[in-house]
């Protein structure tokens, strides 16, 4: 395993890997589209990815390895891949996810990056309802 940065490309390229986690720790109104900033061409997420704010992540990391592994839901062996908007709030969640165990990257392109792409997937409402590309 690679255990610098993810580029676009690579994370493209393993959307649907088993065994990979992708982890939106932006605020719960840009994972559904609803905020985005004025620098993005489109709002949404990154599809497949779990979300989980960064603020929700260090009050579970407060609790121990334990209380993050909880929250993030993923089996202690998988590999989990962070992104936010710029990389800045995923840089921080990487290190949680560490001291928790996981094995986690940084996808430090983010959300600013993988938006710019129209080739590239994205999702954006409600987690629950059926997703729009």
């Amino acid at each position: 395993m690679n255990d610098g940065p993810v580029s676009t490309a690579e994370l493209a390229s393993r959307l649907d890997e088993d065994g990979l986690v992708l982890l939106d720790v932006r605020t719960a109104e840009e994972f559904a589209g609803r905020a985005v900033a004025p620098c993005d061409p489109r709002p949404g997420r990154i599809p497949g990815a779990r979300h989980v704010g960064l603020d929700e992540l260090f009050a579970a990391g407060a609790g121990g390895a334990d209380a993050v592994r909880a929250l993030v839901g993923a089996d202690p062996s998988a590999e989990v891949i962070a992104y936010c908007h710029s990389g800045s709030r995923s840089a921080v969640a990487v290190q949680v996810l560490v001291a928790a165990g996981y094995r986690a990257r940084n996808y430090e392109g983010s959300w600013h990056e993988w938006s710019r792409d129209p080739a590239l997937p994205a999702e954006a409402g409600d987690p629950a309802a059926p997703a729009t590309r």
